[in-house]
């Protein structure tokens, strides 16, 4: 029991030394080409759940506006560009930046790529995972003036309670995952912690109440 206190004690240490040593993003392209309003496309997808990229997608629009910025509604782009022979998130990424901002006038594009997606179950709980990358470049140049991450992961146990009891609430919360899609909940915790991340997320739009001073068009 001394032993875990002299740990748990190091703990916070180890988080605050892991904390310094942290540099923060480079906004210098960012503010170079500071964009007022965003394209977004259905992410590529490579996690095994077919339905990740338009969950994840109707996630992303709340937070970046809320961040400030115009965002193109996705529905209507990705009806759009499948109507303009672009079937899929694969397609739609092999559109050339020219022809994204000449279509849809668009000062930048976020791209984004899902590496992990769904409920995990672990024998009497479960975790729902999002993880995917991202970028947001510039319709003008082709500059990458970010990249970020949305990384979040909740989990449900079935609580303490003689094993009889915890077998049958992890088999009910797992009926009850594959009936109701606790996927969209976590991508928009996700989504929100990219976007307003406060050391790497995005900078403060043009029609945000605390717009970043780096805006100067």
């Amino acid at each position: 029991m001394t032993r875990f206190l002299r740990l748990a004690s190091l703990a916070p240490l180890v988080l605050t030394a892991g904390c310094a040593t942290m540099e923060p993003h480079d906004y210098s392209a960012y503010r170079e080409h500071f964009p007022r309003s965003i394209l977004v496309l259905p992410p590529l997808n490579e996690s095994v759940d077919v339905n990740a990229s338009y969950v994840w997608l109707s996630t992303i629009t709340m937070p970046v506006a809320e961040r400030g910025y115009y965002v193109f509604p996705v529905a209507l782009v990705d009806a759009f560009m499948k109507d303009n022979g672009l079937p899929g998130p694969d397609e739609m990424h092999s559109v050339s930046l020219q022809k994204l901002r000449e279509v849809f006038g668009a000062d930048a594009v976020l791209y984004v790529i899902i590496e992990d997606w769904g409920q995990k179950y672990v024998v009497l709980s479960s975790n729902t995972v999002v993880r995917a990358r991202a970028r947001l470049v510039d319709t003008a140049s082709g500059t990458e003036i970010w990249q970020g991450r949305a990384d979040f992961t909740e989990s449900s146990s079935s609580g303490g309670g003689d094993l009889l009891t915890m077998v049958i609430s992890a088999a009910l919360e797992q009926i009850i995952d594959t009936t109701s899609d606790a996927t969209h909940g976590v991508a928009r915790q996700a989504n929100y912690q990219m976007v307003y991340d406060p050391r790497a997320g995005f900078l403060p739009g043009p029609r945000s109440p605390t717009q970043d001073a780096g805006d100067s068009r």
